[in-house]
């Protein structure tokens, strides 16, 4: 788990576009919604790798909602079965089961489904909101962090330096 943080902060600090870890943390978002271990996370964890964006600030992010998610569940099974039992979308489930390969996804469980969905909604708004969040970050936090004396002192610590070597080595 630290090397994931010490990257987004590296990332944060450096020259990273801002929209490129705004995509990794909502990527992060909607693959830390699906549960993990299903065919559909595998395809959309590896289909993500074909986009743009800052790879670690991805797991941070489903890293944090993954362990979030105990808080939320209820509600994301609860989207999962009103999507499945929908009336109107019967037909097209039903054509998607019929269909090779797609029945490995799960697609039909509730929480799937349910964080499919919460996933996609919830893209667009975590992109936007850290497109917002990052320049305030670089502009207004970052040099009252780098420039406080925590910081100065633990920088010139050799403890740090073995922690550096350890973990993001």
């Amino acid at each position: 788990m630290f090397k994931p943080i010490g990257k987004l902060i590296v990332a944060l600090n450096g020259n990273v576009k801002k929209s490129q870890i705004a995509a990794g943390i909502a990527w992060g978002v909607l693959l830390g919604l699906i549960p993990g271990g299903s065919f559909l996370w595998v395809v959309l964890f590896l289909g993500s790798f074909f986009f743009s964006h800052h790879h670690w600030s991805k797991i941070f992010a489903m890293t944090i909602v993954k362990l979030l998610s105990p808080l939320f569940i209820y509600f994301i099974d609860a989207i999962g079965w009103e999507i499945l039992n929908y009336e109107a979308f019967q037909p097209f489930f039903t054509t998607l089961y019929n269909m090779p390969f797609v029945p490995f996804t799960r697609f039909n469980n509730t929480l799937i489904m349910g964080g499919l969905a919460g996933g996609i909604v919830l893209w667009l708004p975590a992109f936007i909101v850290f497109m917002a969040l990052i320049p305030l970050y670089r502009n207004h936090i970052a040099p009252i962090i780098r420039n406080s004396k925590l910081v100065k002192t633990v920088a010139k610590s050799p403890f740090l330096k073995f922690i550096d070597n350890a973990f993001f080595k």
